[in-house]
């Protein structure tokens, strides 16, 4: 412009207004001939002004134009800038933002166009899109022209406001998995003898699987190998961890057209120190066994993103469940903490201050804390399970775990930090996350942020006040979560502060205080009859809920069971006038899964707690289960509803057993702990096969009653085998059994066996329909040719086959045999019929005892799960429930028809019968019998603790201290009792060795 001095004074002072730095320059460029023909344009000089710095966007431009290969070209991109908004702002926007995309345009001057499409589809692109916009790549320099090409879209919804801070990194991380794509992809052309050798699955970790990545970061990952095709495993997975090296190479190597991004794979098992790729089995076994709970943590936002995406998913579906239970590990809490604080103490002090990322106020104060709550709550609460920090948080203040107003300005304080982290590493699109010092780069980011009037001081005050925000709120839901909490634990009264309440609580091992004391305020805040009555009842049942391995579920429990019953009259009542009850309850509570979860579905059974003199809970005999569920039966409109009827009372009982069995264990003040083991151990045998029979005997009448009226047209009976027949089954058994039948006169064979096998199919099925009730599992797999045989056959149908064909094994079966429900004397002639099956005159010769011996030795090989511990497998282990029982029933096969007191279902009694008959020592039947309780204990204990059956000790270690507390072992202190168990089944097995595999 060779202007006058006035217009150029003019024009200065324009550019000024406009928000240049530099209007000497800024005039220089307009000037240059690529930009004669819209100098004058206002609408440019609008649009400069709008940018973050109008000096880099003016120059940026300018580099384009003269990018430009023809004048036809250079007119196109300024009749396109100055005519169509939506490219302006993109465009300058990109260019006033980041010098280092600016010179991606000058170095691809076509690459423009890609601003151009502003279709509703280009607003919210996802990895589809990126994958079409990388399809054509064919080495690592066009990926990195592609992937910049791409990035220019996202920069541009970015800084012009399109998108805010959360989608924009989602679309990073988008962006991200479709580049990792092409990079494997690349890297499998090279080597397609390697993919062919391997499944590859790559996990993306970090920001990238949270789906909240930056412009510069890292991309970790871990990588999952599997054989393919049948391929050798060893050769696979070298094949594997040489395309994933390779696939990081593509990435981070810098060529002509720079790097990518860094891809780290460090988070993986052992760090640097393991194997780049390991497959699923290898990954778990790590978990599970070696991993620290910051690998837990990591684990939260693992995302398969590339290559075999169906391992991917097998990989998060494998680990999900370990993650959740990371917060049950000891010193969960903390670990977390400490490891927050050892970041904080690495960052340099010259960097403390200025470090948006690790800083104190920074953004890992926010995702710290926002993943110990996910991992605290997490466990139960599905909905907080997300890898995104500010998805995770809205779920934490929607779930009540953070409160509503500190989720907000925590949301605030996150995308100011985050938005501020992303401009600053877009303006050279390094990795950095240090607030520059020089006053430019701060004007210009305080600029990009809308912050107009005094970009520095306003862009330093936001800062500032949005990490004292974070600091502030990162402590009080970090170290204090409690607080306000329970402002109103005792109205008019005074009271424990908030922090002497969470000291209280963390002195008392509850693991989430902050949740426990919010169930504490919905129990006891108000001035109604029924908080008061809590509020007397809540310190003592705290300190009974602490002398558990579970106090949170304990008292958490206890809220469900009083929401449930609260406006029940007597609920509150019984525990406030009854002792025994409130101990009882508290006890049964917080023992583990089983009995609180049978208690939630008819939550009136606590009222069978109430008996001062424990009579409550006292199992009832067969016949008074038998007469109250038939009796239901008989009330009932059809099978359906009498079976429902029946179970219903099972469920009743199971938690009245449960009950008993638990109280026995920890004791309470008004009952000691049982000091006989045995004597738990057969109560709960007895009681639960008692009711097993009871619920057999009136499904059996429900059906036939429906089917067939009063009779049916075959004597019907059910005869109890294994546990069952021995009155030892356990909370978790399924019920073993033979069908036997008789056809009543007149009725032909075809017609009684077609009414058998309809009785025996409805009974099953209806004891296993889905309900709030749990199901009974009917398995019939013992009867003559196992699987392969007749469901149900007559009783000459059974004494044909045994007397022709009957195996050694089934003779040994039927030592457990015992009539449980039907037709008592078809029952009584089919025992008739098999006593000399098990009892044979003359002993077992030695070949059969050979065959016995062979097939334990099988059973044991085939059956013990790979991976376990034999020594600690309760059923199958040396020394287990497997060893004692056979031991026993090889010396009832050999000796029965001389001992009659050998004629016995029940191992114990078998074992003090061969004692007293002298075929045991005093010493070995003392050391059979006890490892034989205790294995059974250690079963019951897990099905208790855990809600399912299981034969070895947990290996969760809240779990195995709840199964510790069961057991009689005290906090800390289940090393102590592992170690018992060994000794126990050590010298159990050594007698088994003399007796069973020895000389009888």
């Amino acid at each position: 412009m060779t202007s006058a001095p006035g217009r150029r004074s003019s024009t200065f002072t324009r550019l000024l207004r406009h928000g240049f730095t530099d209007p000497s320059d800024a005039e220089r460029f307009l000037d240059s001939p690529e930009l004669a023909p819209v100098r004058n344009d206002p609408v440019l000089l609008d649009a400069l002004g709008g940018t973050a710095d109008p000096d880099l966007a003016l120059h940026g431009l300018v580099r384009l134009l003269e990018a430009q290969e023809t004048a036809t070209a250079r007119q196109e991109l300024l009749d396109t800038v100055i005519a169509a908004k939506p490219l302006r702002d993109r465009l300058l926007g990109v260019l006033g933002a980041s010098a280092a995309l600016a010179d991606h345009l000058a170095r691809h001057p076509r690459d423009w166009q890609a601003l151009v499409t502003y279709e509703p589809r280009d607003l919210h692109p996802g990895v589809e899109e990126f994958e079409r916009g990388l399809a054509d790549v064919t080495d690592p320099v066009s990926l990195r022209v592609a992937y910049r090409r791409c990035l220019l879209s996202i920069a541009a919804r970015d800084v012009c406001g399109t998108v805010d801070v959360s989608q924009t990194a989602a679309e990073l991380a988008d962006l991200a998995t479709a580049t990792l794509r092409a990079a494997l992809a690349l890297a499998e052309a090279d080597a397609p003898e390697d993919a062919a050798l391997c499944r590859l699955a790559v996990i993306a970790m970090g920001k990238c699987g949270g789906h909240e990545l930056n412009y510069v970061s890292d991309v970790d990952v871990i990588f999952v190998g599997e054989a393919a095709g049948g391929a050798d495993e060893d050769k696979a997975l070298r094949a594997a961890t040489r395309l994933a090296s390779h696939m990081m190479r593509i990435c981070s190597e810098t060529t002509v057209e720079g790097s990518i991004w860094p891809v780290d794979a460090n988070l993986r098992p052992e760090g640097r120190n393991g194997p780049l790729v390991r497959t699923l089995a290898s990954h778990l076994a790590y978990y599970q066994r070696w991993a620290k709970t910051w690998e837990f943590q990591a684990l939260l936002k693992a995302r398969p993103v590339a290559g075999d995406l169906a391992l991917g998913e097998e990989y998060t579906a494998a680990l999900r469940p370990l993650v959740w239970k990371a917060a049950e590990r000891e010193n969960f809490v903390a670990d977390v903490q400490e490891m927050r604080r050892r970041v904080v103490a690495n960052i340099p002090a010259a960097e403390v201050d200025r470090q948006l990322k690790l800083g104190p106020g920074g953004l890992r104060d926010v995702e710290f804390a926002v993943q110990l709550l996910q991992l605290v709550h997490g466990r139960a609460d599905a909905s907080l399970r997300s890898g995104t920090t500010l998805d995770a948080l809205k779920a934490l203040a929607a779930g009540g775990y953070v409160g509503r107003a500190d989720a907000a300005q925590l949301d605030e304080a996150y995308r100011f930090l985050r938005s501020l982290e992303h401009r600053i590493q877009l303006h050279r699109l390094r990795r950095t996350h240090l607030v520059p010092e020089d006053e430019a780069d701060l004007r210009r980011l305080g600029r990009s942020l809308g912050l107009r009037t005094d970009p520095v001081a306003e862009l330093t005050r936001e800062w500032r006040r949005h990490t004292t925000v974070v600091r502030r709120l990162h402590e009080k839901l970090f170290y204090r979560p409690l607080l306000d909490a329970v402002a109103a634990l005792a109205p008019g009264e005074a009271r424990l502060s908030a922090e002497a309440a969470r000291e209280r609580m963390v002195a008392l091992g509850y693991a989430d205080p902050a949740a426990a004391l919010r169930h504490l305020e919905a129990l006891a805040s108000g001035v109604t009859r029924k908080a008061a009555i809590q509020r007397t009842l809540l310190p003592v049942l705290l300190g009974w809920f602490a002398d558990s391995a579970d106090p949170d579920a304990g008292l958490l429990n206890f809220r469900k069971v009083s929401d449930a019953l609260g406006k029940t009259p007597w609920y509150l009542r019984l525990l406030r006038d009854e002792g025994a009850a409130a101990e009882n309850l508290a006890r049964v509570l917080s023992a583990g899964r089983l009995a609180p979860d049978l208690l939630m579905r008819a939550p009136e059974a606590v009222a069978l707690l109430g008996d001062g003199d424990g009579g409550g809970l006292t199992p009832r005999s067969r016949a008074a289960l038998e007469q109250e569920v038939l009796a239901a039966v008989r009330r009932a409109d059809n099978a359906v509803q009498g079976v429902t009827a029946a179970r219903g009372v099972r469920r009743r009982e199971l938690f009245r057993t449960a009950a008993a069995d638990i109280v026995g264990s920890y004791g309470t003040e008004s009952q000691p702990v049982e000091a006989d083991q045995g004597a738990l151990v057969d109560m709960v045998g007895g009681a639960v096969s008692d009711l097993t029979a009871a619920t057999l005997a009136g499904t059996l009448r429900a059906v036939v009653r429906e089917g067939w009226g009063d009779t049916l047209p075959t004597r019907f009976a059910v005869i109890g085998m294994g546990r069952f027949g021995g009155h030892e089954l356990g909370y978790g058994s399924d019920a073993d059994v033979l069908f036997v039948h008789e056809p009543r006169e007149g009725v032909g064979e075809r017609e009684a066996s077609e009414a058998a096998n309809k009785v025996v199919a409805e009974m099953r099925r209806l004891l296993q329909v889905p309900s709030a009730d749990p199901p009974l599992l009917v398995d019939a797999d013992l009867r003559p040719e196992g699987k392969s045989g007749p469901l149900v056959r007559t009783l000459g149908s059974y004494e044909a086959y045994y007397r022709r064909w009957a195996l050694t094994w089934e003779r040994h079966a039927l030592l457990r045999a015992e009539p449980v429900a039907g037709d008592e004397n078809l029952g009584r002639r089919f025992m008739e019929l098999i006593d000399p099956l098990r009892y044979p005159a003359g002993g077992l010769d030695e070949d059969a005892v050979r065959e016995i011996r062979r097939l334990k030795a099988r059973m044991e090989a085939e059956r013990l799960p790979r991976g376990a511990d034999p020594k600690l497998h309760a059923k199958l282990g040396p020394g287990g429930l497997s060893d004692v029982e056979w031991t026993v029933q090889l010396l009832q096969l050999r000796h029965a028809a001389q001992v009659p007191g050998l004629r016995t279902t029940r191992t114990r009694e078998a074992l003090a019968a061969a004692r007293e008959a002298g075929l045991v020592s005093e010493e070995d039947a003392e050391i059979l019998d006890e490892a034989w309780v205790l294995a059974t204990r250690v079963r019951n204990a897990v099905m208790l603790v855990r809600g399912r059956a299981g034969d070895t000790f947990p290996t969760v270690p809240r779990e195995l201290a709840a199964v510790g507390r069961y057991l009689g072992y005290g906090p800390g202190h289940a090393g102590d009792m592992l170690d018992a168990y060994r000794r126990t089944a050590r010298r159990a097995r050594g007698v088994v060795e003399e007796l069973f595999y020895g000389g009888l």
